[in-house]
């Protein structure tokens, strides 16, 4: 099984990898850097809700203080892009670190509060410190990544084939870590604190250093995605912070199924793409759209990944 799902992943990443090889085509390209945005974002949210038990509300908070700091440092500052979004990274991990340690101390439930009100928080600076953010007018005229290379010039980013292949690398590079550390004892201590937090706290698991690491992780990660992509729609605006992402990450999490790794990027890429393809019918396109989750809920109540779990103990099952 594990041989069938290693070249499963091998021959998916070839086929994403090699896209621009075997089309041209702009629409596909946007919605291979839609899904890979919300791949890691997703995949950072179910690290703190799905294995930790966190419900966190501050997910769309870090990816638009990522794509605000990158933003104001480039413009401002004459950072590189690269520079400027690993400090949006760093910059939404410090603050993520922040609110958790502050509100995990009381209870986790204060900090699901917590992380809304900062969300809302972020969206109301970034509208009205006009001197700093330019309130809702944005920052517009961002330019596209570029990487020097010696003796043969830059490799550009800012068009779609690029950028594509650039968050194709970003998205593979935060699941690679993410995988790895979800399967480490850490992330085994993690499943323990959401499961029986009390039992974990007895086998001398700290809930919160281990919940205060999966909320920095999931915070550096997805700032650093807010700072590449907001280069990509070359103008950052309150916008960023609208409760549409968070709906939709949560969305593709509670689907993929919480705690499940694979289940949760199996979500991301297809409800990536739904909403595009119901586009041919405007007025239906939401109702279509709610009627799949609702089909989804019901057919897999424990979401993608709880329906793989409950389809193999049927099939190892003695008759």
């Amino acid at each position: 099984m594990k041989a069938f799902r290693a070249a499963a992943v091998t021959f998916a990443i070839a086929v994403l990898a090699s896209l621009p090889l075997w089309s041209a085509s702009p629409y596909l390209f946007e919605l291979g850097i839609t899904a890979a945005v919300f791949t890691v974002l997703s995949t950072g949210l179910n690290l703190v809700y799905g294995y930790t038990g966190l419900l966190s509300f501050a997910q769309v908070a870090f990816f638009g203080i990522g794509g605000y700091a990158a933003a104001i440092l480039g413009v401002n500052g004459g950072w590189p892009v690269f520079a400027g979004a690993l400090a949006g990274g760093v910059l939404a991990a410090t603050l993520g670190l922040l609110i958790g340690y502050t509100s995990l101390r009381l209870s986790r439930h204060a900090f699901a509060i917590v992380s809304l009100s900062f969300s809302l928080l972020c969206l109301i600076l970034a509208r009205d410190w006009v001197s700093l953010t330019r309130g809702p007018m944005g920052i517009p005229g961002l330019l596209g990544p570029a990487v020097p290379l010696p003796g043969t010039g830059r490799i550009r980013f800012d068009q779609p084939a690029g950028f594509y292949e650039l968050m194709l690398l970003y998205a593979l590079i935060v699941l690679a870590i993410v995988h790895r550390l979800v399967r480490s004892r850490i992330g085994r201590a993690f499943v323990a604190i959401k499961l029986n937090q009390p039992l974990a706290e007895s086998q001398g698991i700290d809930p919160l250093r281990y919940r205060l690491l999966a909320i920095g992780v999931s915070a550096f990660t997805t700032g650093i995605a807010g700072g590449l992509y907001v280069f990509h729609l070359t103008i950052v605006d309150p916008s960023i912070f609208d409760f549409y992402y968070t709906e939709t990450m949560l969305i593709m999490v509670i689907i993929g199924g919480p705690g499940s790794f694979w289940g949760v990027v199996a979500a991301s890429l297809a409800f990536s793409a739904i909403p595009d393809l119901l586009r041919f019918t405007t007025d239906l396109r939401m109702v279509l759209y709610g009627l799949v989750l609702i089909v989804a809920m019901l057919a897999m109540p424990g979401g993608i990944g709880g329906w793989v779990t409950a389809r193999r103990r049927l099939a190892v099952k003695p008759a």
